[in-house]
């Protein structure tokens, strides 16, 4: 095999997903991964550290996308908002980037294997860190930074799980939003109301 892969990263997460569908993800290991590639397992290491990580690939990109949402945003505006302007930017780049077959697959696979559930929580934490961080550059004082932060990525996670379970997801910006207003709703003081039937 040649020392140059075109396309080596893209060409073992398209492997690595047909082999979790015919397979499994238990059943699924590193050389399966690697030989469905046309690669080398020494190639396979040196885009991720294990085939979790496979899963994750374009997480460097989407929190780029929400850093560069965040230093986008007009000068003076609410810290709920920049947040708003960045998942929804987010969800942007991963409906963009990724089919809804891919993304189904991607999520079924983490909400069933525990030690999956658990590296996409550590990633979720880390976006909302680096938001947090970018929120502290535009002078948000504390705890409003960590609180906007915080709440932003469960919406934007509620947004997310309602889209991909949806038989006519549509856009995901609008799930994004409608956790966002139903977040808002809900930390309101005025008392909640049952929807009329």
């Amino acid at each position: 095999m040649g020392r140059w892969e075109p396309d080596a990263r893209g060409r073992l997460v398209k492997a690595a997903m047909e082999l979790f569908e015919e397979r499994g993800y238990a059943r699924t290991t590193v050389a399966d991964i690697a030989e469905r590639a046309g690669l080398t397992e020494r190639t396979f290491f040196r885009h991720f550290a294990d085939k979790r990580e496979v899963l994750f690939s374009g997480s460097e990109d989407l929190e780029a996308v929400i850093l560069a949402a965040v230093a986008q945003a007009p000068d003076g505006a609410a810290p709920f908002d920049v947040v708003l302007a960045a998942m929804e930017a987010a969800g942007a780049m991963i409906q963009e980037r990724r089919a809804m077959p891919f993304v189904r697959a991607r999520w079924a696979i983490v909400t069933e294997h525990a030690e999956v559930r658990e590296r996409e929580l550590i990633k979720m934490a880390s976006l909302g860190a680096a938001l947090t961080a970018a929120l502290r550059a535009r002078r948000v004082p504390e705890p409003a930074a960590s609180l906007a932060a915080a709440a932003g990525i469960a919406a934007f996670t509620v947004g997310f799980e309602r889209w991909v379970a949806a038989k006519r997801p549509g856009d995901l910006a609008a799930h994004v939003r409608a956790a966002f207003d139903a977040l808002e709703a809900v930390t309101s003081r005025a008392p909640a109301r049952a929807p009329r039937a």
